[in-house]
């Protein structure tokens, strides 16, 4: 292993592959911070110029670039509350209500550097766990993966903050507008009203921009004449200390997040997306931080850390199944494939016995890619402070306009923008009534995982039920549904009963004074 990693690093140590690394990481940032830009199109936009590199700086970038912009999708959530990447749409509600509060520096801190924690860990599975995730993932069938899509299902039960029914109708909406299009299994198309642009679907990346993006600014301009909404602050991003304070107070979030990032990833076709947002629901079922006015922003700050960390050690650990196995964890090491398959390296038993340089490159490149990280995600939160400097009316205009362009540019047409218009009426009015929105997308983006794999699975087994109760992996993911599930009311219950004892603690202790 020494001998290769020696071998690895005379190919890293190339100045060509450190520029590609460095420009590439510059790239990422700003394609990540644009919203609708997501990391997945980068890596699209950045594949014709790797067929002019040698293989180890075309991965390199490809890498670099996706580390960079899973991160850098959190500035937008909390400057403008617009999700950059979808992962960032789990957490967004809590960024810029910290952004609101004068505490985005340390939202955006902390997320920074939970995903460098988070992408090392995720490096470290990669490099030492590979070839024993990689089998596992490949025991999981339909069954599997229905349950685990479910387990995503359940964040609803926490986002939604205590409003279990206004959630449970957000997350409705979400799965009956991921039933437009083509139905799965036969191709008929639902819902289209005879538009065929219609028959791929909703784009929830449009959906997203729309909800959170557009929404915002409708709620700012319909705001009565002395009631406008504050505008947030961003108090300088040169804070070190207490970001690394507070990511020493959440390390054992940052672990557990980092751990659901890390095998939630390697499961094909799971990606970091839907890490996020287990690793979110999990956090907020398990703070230990009682609900109070207080204690608010604690939790915020809590919850960010662990769904941060989870997206970048997803981002890692989503490269095993395609290293080992040649199996696809996400759409961005999709296109690795064919970029590999291009500079003659295919993935797979082969990649470990005869083309050992080039596998330990990869390590090393996610390593270099996260410690890179660092310093270019705390420049960018300075800079990004020049945000919200703008006056407000002109940075309400920027928004819509970039938000057009970020839902045109998902398919080059203008169905993306009449979508992204019509969830930015809808997320206002839900924000009316006191629907969270964060379950919307969730519907969203899991609808159609649910019903493919739901309708492969019966189709196998000539509708015999029984298969999704009696596998064991499934059996385990279903008391973790289960165990989700009643975390919402049990952690209430108990948050309750602890407040009762303090309160009778502190009456026994004042009768005793007196």
């Amino acid at each position: 292993m020494i001998e290769n990693f020696g071998s690895a690093l005379v190919l890293i140590a190339d100045p060509t592959t450190i520029l590609v690394v460095v420009l590439a990481g510059v790239f990422g940032l700003v394609i990540g911070s644009l919203p609708g830009m997501t990391a997945t199109l980068a890596v699209a936009l950045l594949v014709p110029f790797t067929f002019f590199l040698d293989p180890v700086p075309a991965i390199a970038a490809i890498i670099t670039m996706s580390a960079m912009a899973i991160f850098a999708g959190d500035i937008p959530s909390a400057l403008l509350r617009i999700p950059g990447t979808p992962s960032s749409a789990a957490y967004t509600e809590d960024a810029f209500a910290l952004t609101r509060n004068g505490k985005g520096a340390l939202g955006l801190g902390v997320s920074l550097v939970s995903s460098v924690i988070g992408g090392l860990f995720g490096s470290v599975m990669l490099i030492f766990v590979s070839p024993i995730l990689g089998e596992f993932a490949l025991r999981f069938t339909s069954y599997e993966y229905f349950w685990v899509a479910v387990l995503g299902l359940t964040a609803a039960v926490i986002v939604s903050k205590g409003a279990q029914l206004k959630g449970g109708i957000a997350l409705m909406a979400g799965l009956l507008v991921s039933t437009v299009g083509l139905d799965v299994t036969l191709g008929h198309p639902r819902f289209t009203f005879g538009e065929e642009q219609l028959y791929r679907g909703v784009d929830f990346i449009a959906a997203m921009i729309g909800l959170f993006g557009l929404s915002e600014v409708l709620r700012a301009v319909t705001s009565k004449k002395g009631q406008s909404l504050p505008i947030p602050k961003v108090d300088g991003a040169g804070a070190l200390r207490p970001t690394f304070s507070a990511v020493w107070r959440n390390k054992g979030r940052v672990g557990s997040g980092s751990l659901i990032g890390g095998i939630v990833g390697a499961l094909p076709g799971a990606g970091a997306d839907i890490a996020a947002w287990i690793a979110y629901a999990f956090t907020r079922a398990t703070s230990r931080i009682r609900p109070g006015k207080d204690s608010a922003d604690d939790r915020r700050v809590e919850a960010i850390s662990g769904a941060s960390s989870a997206n970048n050690a997803g981002v890692a650990s989503a490269y095993v199944p395609t290293l080992a196995f040649g199996i696809p964890g996400d759409t961005i090491t999709a296109i690795l494939v064919g970029v590999l398959l291009v500079k003659g390296i295919t993935p797979g038993p082969d990649l470990f016995l005869y083309q050992t340089d080039t596998l330990y490159a990869v390590y090393i490149i996610f390593i270099v890619a996260n410690l890179l990280l660092l310093p270019l995600g705390f420049l960018l939160i300075r800079v990004s402070g020049f945000v919200l400097r703008i006056p407000r009316s002109v940075l309400m205009g920027l928004i819509v306009s970039i938000s057009i362009c970020g839902a045109f540019a998902i398919n080059n047409g203008y169905l993306e923008v009449g979508l992204m218009v019509v969830f930015g009426i809808l997320g206002y009015l839900f924000e009316k009534g006191g629907i969270p929105l964060a379950p919307v997308v969730l519907g969203i983006v899991l609808g159609p995982i649910i019903e493919r794999t739901f309708m492969q699975s019966v189709i196998k087994t000539n509708w015999n039920l029984a298969e999704f109760f009696t596998r064991p992996i499934s059996a385990v993911l279903i008391v973790m549904v289960v165990l989700a599930i009643a975390s919402a009311p049990l952690m209430s219950w108990l948050g309750k009963r602890a407040e009762r004892a303090t309160a009778l603690k502190a009456a026994q202790d004042s009768a005793g004074r007196s």
